[in-house]
């Protein structure tokens, strides 16, 4: 026999739908839906937020030959879920645009490179589990960035999971942003600018 608990009956009645979470209002700072559940991301702070903003700035540079663009904060729905990567990287021509030819508000497709930055006190599961949908989803890369080690683990569908640490190495990046060098002493210079 299974015994009903609270916290079970309250995770039951929570359960919406994809479409009834989409309806909802805006959180601040984002929520998240997975599984029928919804979560609030953490509020990012200091270190995640210039990790955020002056990576997305140097990931940034693939628009002048339109390669691709980063989006800080931009909600992805594809798979059932609806997630808010720290950082959504997408090819040129995977943008989403409206008939208009602009960036559309809503992105139903994964990120072609997802980026996590953990914020303090964060468990790594959930910004880890996001990371595997989106590879399992076609994404190419995803990196889970740990700003207090300030280390990187890296995630591939065909490499597994590698993690890096030296400050002079180079980090992996999709085979779209090649020409991009971007080190843990570069992450850690974010901090220190």
């Amino acid at each position: 026999m299974v015994q009903i608990t609270d916290r079970t009956a309250a995770a039951v009645e929570s359960r919406l739908s994809l479409e009834e979470f989409l309806a909802r209002p805006e959180t601040e700072p984002a929520s998240e839906f997975v599984g029928g559940r919804i979560d609030q991301k953490p509020m990012p702070q200091g270190e995640h937020s210039a990790i955020q903003s002056d990576l997305t700035a140097l990931i940034n540079q693939l628009r002048r030959d339109k390669i691709a663009r980063a989006f800080p904060e931009l909600r992805c729905t594809f798979g059932e879920r609806a997630i808010v990567p720290d950082i959504a990287v997408f090819v040129w021509d995977r943008i989403a645009r409206d008939e208009d030819g602009c960036v559309a508000n809503r992105f139903d497709l994964a990120p072609d490179w997802a980026i996590e930055i953990l914020s303090p006190n964060q468990s790594m599961l959930r910004p880890t589990k996001n990371i595997l949908h989106c590879l399992e989803s076609g994404s190419e890369l995803g990196w889970l960035i740990e700003p207090e080690e300030f280390s990187v683990l890296v995630y591939a569908p065909d490499a597994g999971t590698r993690y890096f640490d030296a400050p002079s190495g180079v980090l992996p990046v999709p085979e779209f942003a090649r020409g991009l060098e971007i080190t843990i002493a570069d992450l850690q210079g974010f901090l220190q600018d």
